[in-house]
């Protein structure tokens, strides 16, 4: 079982930056594709970054150039690095992290952006 816990989010303003951290812990040896969902208030949960074991990346059309996800496996850590922040980012960031039948999740951290 898989356990994952995110850290890093706050209130920021406009332009400003953050780093998100997702700490995994558990029994699975597995090393996994990793990555972000956000999720703001009265609206569904949707995709931000992902990577690969192997560090191949992908992202969410409205983040890219802006966020840069980075993982590093002997630390079992995954970051998501957020520049040029805006008020449309605000939401509440879960880390995920797929299996072969189901996705584990975190607890998700809060994310402001004052305009």
């Amino acid at each position: 079982q898989v356990q994952l816990l995110e850290s890093g989010g706050g209130l920021v303003q406009n332009g400003g930056s953050l780093r998100l951290s997702c700490a995994r812990s558990g029994s699975s040896l597995n090393i996994n594709t990793m990555g972000w969902y956000r999720q703001a208030p009265g609206k569904q949960r949707d995709f931000v970054a992902s990577i690969t074991s192997g560090g191949t990346t992908n992202y969410a059309d409205s983040v890219k150039g802006r966020f840069t996800i980075s993982r590093d496996n002997a630390k079992k850590t995954v970051v998501l690095q957020m520049n040029s922040l805006e008020p449309e980012d605000t939401a509440i960031y879960y880390c995920y992290e797929n299996h072969r039948m189901s996705t584990s999740w975190g607890q998700g951290t809060q994310v402001t952006v004052s305009s």
